[in-house]
């Protein structure tokens, strides 16, 4: 559980010519005392305490013990023993998508999709119609959430006028008019609505889908999620974070937006209301600098917004990406570099109160652990994964409520099914079985899978 690679990160030092590096003048001993202190710590101390100490390239796994003891017992005391989990499903709308992002495998040419397409074609766009129905079916399940994240299709716009906007446009800007595919994913308002039927709770729109849906116009951020929280939005993911440091989108995503836009887009959701999510996908490209860097980030806009539900640790998925394609990586982070990104996440985001383990990037027995580092949200029940199961991820696409009731209980702690905002929570009785969901505006407390399973992607 606890093996580490010969140095800290899989890609050789001085592959990518990178200014910051994992290098300080702190001690791992003061970094240390720090956290088991509760004073906020700087970002000497987080590489200090991610690296078990920089003056070796090894993670020292006597020290890594402290650090995730030190976690633990933060978790204890800003959560309980409660570990949270929500009733949710994902339902990405299309996998057309041009960015050409070197760590995903999740996109298809959006050439692929066009009528007039004549080879193979993988991936899948849906209409409104087909989002609603898929929405409507796992609403009976008793699902609260949907989670959608897609491509950026050339067709997808914002509304109608955003599509006079860009076909009016002399060089429109990653467009083609939706009649040229064989499937319009519709507008993002239209989605938006479709997939937040009956009372669904939708957690959409990333800052590079809000990018998306102003391309091309003078547009702010906060009129686009405004626009969009009143169709249905309820919540953002903040996902297309990658690593909140140019140097590093430069070398894994140069088409995204970068470290500015992203922070300015979730700024913009918080100013209309809407809650996010906040993200770091590690173990790619980056050093641990990197890491803390993002981590100072994503404080210092907790700081500004307050509106930063919980912070999600990605670990990253090489298997079928073009980074390993290319030999850039040939492996992601160590299990030793994920118990420790959670638990310096933990110690150093103490604004922020809740951190999750994935489960779809860590597998059962090791997200399990990370909940004994810091971590004290266990995902969700998802229904359909494609991104992680695209770029090689092995450990499956949905977890029952007795699934979640049983690993929970196995290491000591409550099961709490729970809202996507954390205000809502309901402790399960782990001797009442079958267990099933009651937060869902359809919810009843019937086990999920005794009811209509949800149309398959």
């Amino acid at each position: 559980m606890t093996d580490a690679f010969p140095t800290r990160t899989n890609v050789p030092r001085g592959l990518f010519d990178f200014e910051q590096l994992p290098e300080t003048d702190q001690s791992f001993e003061n970094a240390l005392a720090k956290a088991r202190a509760g004073e906020r710590l700087g970002v000497a101390d987080g590489v200090e305490l991610l690296t078990t100490g920089t003056e070796t390239d090894t993670i020292d796994l006597q020290r890594m013990e402290l650090v995730l003891e030190a976690a633990d017992r933060r978790r204890a005391d800003v959560c309980g023993e409660d570990v949270t989990f929500v009733a949710n499903l994902n339902n990405n709308v299309t996998t057309a998508c041009n960015v050409g992002c070197l760590f995903c495998n999740f996109k298809d040419p959006a050439g692929q999709f066009e009528a007039d397409y004549q080879g193979e074609m993988g991936g899948f766009t849906k209409t409104p119609a087909e989002s609603r129905e898929i929405v409507r079916d796992a609403l009976e399940m008793g699902i609260y959430e949907v989670c959608s994240v897609s491509g950026l299709h050339p067709g997808f716009a914002l509304n109608d006028e955003h599509h006079e906007i860009l076909a009016s446009a002399e060089e429109p800007v990653n467009y083609k008019p939706p009649e040229a595919y064989n499937v319009s994913p519709g507008t993002y308002v239209e989605q938006m609505a479709a997939m937040s039927a009956d009372g669904a709770h939708l957690h959409s729109m990333t800052p590079e889908e809000a990018y998306h849906a102003s391309r091309g116009t003078d547009w702010t951020y906060e009129k686009i999620y405004r626009e969009l929280k009143d169709a249905g939005l309820a919540s953002v993911p903040g996902t297309a974070a990658e690593i909140l440091v140019d140097e590093v989108r430069e070398a894994i995503c140069p088409g995204k937006i970068d470290t500015q836009g992203w922070l300015d887009a979730m700024e913009a959701a918080a100013n209309v209301g809407l809650d996010t999510t906040a993200t770091i996908m590690y173990g790619h490209v980056e050093n641990e600098m990197h890491r803390i860097l993002h981590l100072e980030k994503i404080r210092a806009l907790q700081e500004r917004t307050g509106n930063i539900t919980e912070f999600v640790p990605l670990s990253f998925i090489h298997q079928n990406t073009p980074l390993t394609e290319k030999g850039l990586v040939d492996a992601g982070a160590s299990r030793a570099e994920d118990l420790l990104m959670i638990a310096v996440s933990r110690l150093y985001l103490d604004n922020i109160d809740n951190i999750q383990s994935s489960w779809v990037k860590y597998g059962d027995e090791h997200g399990l652990a990370m909940l004994n580092a810091g971590a004290n949200d266990f995902m969700g029940t998802i229904l359909s994964e494609e991104i992680t199961k695209r770029a090689g991820g092995q450990y499956g696409e949905v977890r029952t409520f007795d699934e979640y009731v049983d690993m929970i209980t196995s290491i000591g702690r409550v099961p709490v099914e729970r809202s996507t905002d954390y205000r809502q929570k309901r402790r399960i009785d782990p001797d009442v079985r079958p267990a099933g969901p009651m937060l869902g505006p359809k919810a009843d407390g019937t086990p999920m899978f005794t009811k209509k399973t949800p149309t398959a992607d």
